[in-house]
């Protein structure tokens, strides 16, 4: 390679190394996670608690079977136990609205309404059933949600990241106290639990969670080891975690067929869960006094989706039963304000529930101490469910009634708020400490402050408890009643105030690592710059007039345009709404190229085909591909079931599994007839076009045999699902292999090319023949569309007139591509297209069910390549790697060959344009971030845009520079 090639590539692979090195220092600052404390509890760890009582003024509060000694001085843990098993079955992606009775909203959905087992309970039986809306904290992925739930601490955002690999939990967790202390736990259903806790069960049953298209598989496995566990005594804790809910939204959408179906086998699971438990919880059965917990990790949205902090994703269900004796007189404390007719119009209440708090409730009830870095509390309502047993069994039962059993349960309820609150502020005051920057002194006086409150009022508990010794008689009335109520409210005010100051100041922010990464981004922009003026002077070498001579309006717009789109950033708002806002400045391109053609009299069939392009974009965008309706449209009628619910539904279903085909075939016809006009392949381009007509024929013969509609043997859909998908993969690489082969030996001498813009279109298009069919098989049905979308647009952008002229007909360029113009309509147009086939910056943006198109089983490497190539194939791949096509259709309107060193001047300045404006975006959005790092929607919205514009243009950095190496 000469000199020249390695001056105009060296830069490229400058700005690459700046940006990753600006990319890692801010990173390094804003998405540290919190610091994780390696302390854990221990039963010891009771005698420094200040909540102590006497232990013989508390023999009255044991539970029935219990008749421990005293509350808080037990072996077994810091509390008195009010359960002694404890049955935990998740429904991964429970909406609230799957369980709640549909009479608690406006409108009644398909959905609704389906777990009636669990509804009739909470109607009939309201004294020991309840069900509850569970908050969880964002983000709602379930490695961060089973995090929180077993650590009651809030899951950082960089914890995503871990996602695919969930490494084992080395915080202290409600399942290690489980094992520490004895308790043998049971674990069935999805394998994340194992590895999070890799050490700590008895007993387990994992199956692979990550093939969203695998509606049965985990949950069959469940139910194969459920029922038979329910009736042996040889676990304590047993937990079941079903997927079946979660995949078919992920696939199908909640307003499907299979989200359906899953509701109903759930409902007659459950039915026979409960028969068994209310079977086996007489005195001295197995069941006697366990309470069964049927929650989800997070909800879900109408098309399936979680992961950020929308009310969809993050209000999810608990239903709670406990099968010891309710008491009359505790359900007070069930009261709540959320209360409806149920569908019988009975009258129905539904608590609310933080995700937060159930670590510590668990650990509370079933007695061991709380994991040391919870800070949640323990629930009022679920307590009191639960330990309704908890009576007074004395002389004074007779005389005082029920008030004395409320007044036995506040007393255990606020003893162990006391041992809640000790623990909250033993793990503030240790984190601030060890942490390198710890919370705000502000902040942390205020708490202390409440705890302090809280606190001086514990002596005068601690006489009331004694007074029960001496003469409980004294005891007995309002007064007692509403001085435990205001040590609740004193507890609750402090825990409440950690969980605020933790959920608003939880990562630290290290703000000169973050300042550093934004000096040496802009840095990186200044180099851009400088690196486009010197390819502007080189390019003087080959020509004497400007190279640069394109008129001062077109580089303002540009520099507004790519203003306008960078600054909106700053908006949550418009971070939402981005493909639109990308495709309005896309479509105003559009009308000012039409506008100038119409001042020169020369409007041209692309000018209008562009702006018609635009529409089409901005509709899909906005319904036709968008995921609003992926989830209850096309995908979700693959299923046999639905097909002839309406009149004239299968028809159109057919349609729309047919159209498809031939919008391939239209691709693949192009693509060889451009291949073909060329005489210089030689034999070479046979093996192009054989690729590319068997990987689109395979590709057809997938999509027929996926969506069932023929009737074909076992063996030849196994093909066509698993084997077809490999091939075509397989044939991409090997096509790959070989362009890069031939560019090492000589590519002009292998092509026998004379002539540079030929031998750049060629190795251009066998770029894209490797890349294309394996990008299409992942978009799935929508990609012939998309893909004849992006062929026709980048058409459209490299033969727009006003991009280049000839003077006085001779040849001579006075415009080249230095025009920034058409540059910044190519990467709006792949912004666009990002957007146009459903993907979003979000993490719940990302189709999952893309990793497992031709595979079953997860594997971190295979899928991970496979979802990026998804994510970003038509917004990055195709985009920067056909952008010699740009160049070469300007040089093409010239009928005197360019020298090759002047095509590859242009193709510099191409790259480096394109890669500036993603730069510039970036760095705006950088700032922007680190303006909001205090925004509500920060970890939410800001923070996945940033993880998504930050890997985008790392990659077409590296892109660059890949393509650099294969077309110079």
């Amino acid at each position: 390679m000469t000199a020249t090639k390695w001056a105009l590539i060296c830069p490229f692979f400058l700005i690459l190394i700046l940006h990753s090195l600006a990319i890692y220092l801010f990173t390094r600052g804003f998405l540290l996670a919190r610091t994780e404390l390696s302390s854990f509890s221990h039963c010891s760890d009771l005698s420094l608690s200040p909540c102590s009582i006497p232990s013989s003024s508390m023999h009255d509060f044991s539970s029935p079977g219990d008749h421990l000694p005293n509350v808080v001085g037990n072996s077994s843990g810091w509390t008195r136990p009010a359960i002694s098993r404890l049955i935990i079955i998740i429904i991964d992606a429970l909406r609230f609205d799957f369980l709640a009775p549909s009479s608690f909203f406006n409108e009644k959905k398909a959905w609704m309404d389906k777990l009636e087992v669990l509804q009739k309970l909470a109607a009939e039986e309201d004294m020991n059933s309840r069900i509850f809306k569970a908050i969880a904290d964002p983000p709602t992925t379930s490695l961060q949600r089973l995090k929180g739930l077993t650590t009651g601490g809030l899951p950082t955002f960089i914890d995503i990241g871990n996602s695919f690999g969930a490494p084992a939990i080395v915080e202290d967790n409600l399942i290690f106290q489980l094992a520490n202390n004895g308790k043998k736990v049971l674990m069935m259903g999805d394998d994340t639990w194992l590895q999070l806790f890799p050490h700590h069960f008895n007993e387990s049953y994992p199956y692979p969670s990550f093939n969203v298209k695998d509606l049965d598989t985990v949950d069959n496995g469940v139910i194969k080891h459920l029922f038979p566990s329910l009736l042996k005594d040889d676990w304590d804790v047993l937990i079941a975690h079903f997927l079946g809910v979660d995949h078919a939204g992920h696939i199908f959408g909640v307003d499907s067929i299979p989200m359906i179906a899953k509701l109903e086998q759930y409902n007659t699971i459950l039915e026979e869960v409960v028969q068994v438990l209310k079977n086996q919880c007489g005195p001295g059965d197995l069941h006697e006094n366990t309470l069964l917990v049927v929650m989800g990790d997070h909800g879900q949205t109408l098309n399936g989706d979680h992961g950020g902090g929308t009310a969809e994703e993050v209000e999810t269900a608990l239903f709670a039963m406990s099968l010891g004796n309710p008491s009359t007189s505790v359900a007070s404390a069930l009261n709540s304000d959320y209360c409806h007719p149920d569908l019988n119009g009975k009258k129905m209440c539904i608590g609310t529930f933080q995700q937060l708090d159930f670590a510590v409730t668990m650990a509370s009830l079933i007695a061991i101490p709380f994991p040391f870095g919870s800070i949640g509390r323990i629930n009022p309502e679920l307590y009191a469910l639960a330990g309704s047993s908890f009576e007074v069994r004395n002389n004074c039962a007779e005389t005082c009634g029920s008030h004395s059993n409320l007044d036995s349960w506040m007393m255990n309820y606020v003893n162990n708020l006391c041992l809640n609150s000790w623990q909250v502020k033993r793990y503030i005051d240790s984190y601030s400490t060890a942490s390198v920057i710890g919370l705000p002194a502000k902040d942390l006086y205020y708490i202390n402050t409440l705890y302090s409150e809280a606190q001086r009022s514990w002596p005068d508990i601690i006489k009331l408890a004694v007074s029960y010794e001496n003469d409980i008689h004294i005891g007995i009335n309002d007064n007692t009643t509403s001085a435990l109520q205001r040590q609740v409210d004193a507890y609750s005010r402090f825990l409440a105030s950690v969980a605020k100051l933790a959920r608003s100041e939880w990562t630290e922010f290290n703000l000169k690592l973050m300042g550093f990464g934004l000096c040496i981004m802009l840095t990186s922009l200044s180099v851009h710059l400088f690196t486009i003026r010197r390819v502007n002077i080189l390019c003087k070498s080959y020509y004497t007039f400007p190279c640069s001579s394109f008129s001062f309006f077109r580089v303002l717009t540009v520099i507004v345009f790519v203003a306008i789109r960078a600054v909106s950033f700053l908006s949550n708002s418009y971070i939402l709404a981005e493909g639109r806002v990308a495709n309005f400045l896309l479509g105003t391109s559009g009308i000012l190229n039409l506008w100038s053609s119409f001042d020169s009299g020369t409007v041209t069939a692309e000018d209008l085909l562009f702006l018609v392009l635009t529409i089409i974009i901005r509709f899909g965008i906005e319904s036709g591909m968008s995921k609003d309706t992926v989830g209850s449209g096309s995908l979700s009628s693959n299923s046999p079931g639905n097909i002839g619910i309406e009149k004239g539904y299968s028809l159109w279903m057919g349609l729309q599994e047919f159209l498809p085909i031939p919008a391939l075939y239209i691709l693949v016809i192009l693509m060889c007839i451009y291949i073909s006009r060329s005489s210089c392949w030689k034999c070479l381009k046979h093996f192009f076009i054989i690729g590319n007509i068997l990987s689109y024929i395979l590709m057809s013969v997938h999509w027929v045999l996926e969506s069932n509609m023929i009737a074909a043997p076992e063996v030849l859909q196994y093909f066509g699902k698993t084997f077809a998908p490999r091939i075509i993969y397989s044939i991409g690489l090997l096509l790959f292999v070989l362009l890069a082969l031939l560019v090492t030996v000589n590519k002009n001498d292998m092509f026998l090319v004379s002539k540079s813009t030929e031998s750049l279109a060629i190795v251009t298009t066998g770029m894209l023949s490797a890349w294309s069919p394996t990008i299409l098989i992942l978009l799935g049905r929508q990609g012939p569309y998309v893909a004849l979308v992006c062929v026709l647009g980048a058409w459209c952008i490299a033969k727009l007139k006003y991009a280049a002229q000839v003077d006085d007909g001779k040849g001579a360029l006075t415009e080249l591509i230095s025009d920034p113009t058409p540059v910044l309509q190519w990467n709006l147009l792949a912004v666009c297209l990002f957007f146009y086939t459903g993907h979003w910056c979000t993490f719940d943006g990302i189709r999952y069910v893309a990793a497992f198109t031709g595979f079953e089983h997860f594997n971190i490497v295979q899928q991970g390549i496979l979802l990026a190539i998804d994510t970003f194939g038509v917004s990055h791949i195709i985009p920067v790697m056909s952008l010699p096509f740009l160049v070469i259709s300007k040089h093409q309107i010239f009928k005197k060959e360019s020298s090759k060193g002047f095509l590859l001047v242009n193709l510099t300045q191409a790259f480096l344009m394109y890669g500036l404006i993603t730069a510039v975006t970036t760095t705006l959005t950088i700032i922007c971030v680190t303006i909001q790092r205090r925004h509500l929607m920060v970890w939410g919205l800001f923070a996945p845009k940033f993880v998504f514009d930050f890997i985008g243009l790392l990659l077409v950095d590296g892109l660059i520079c890949v393509g650099s190496l294969f077309y110079y």
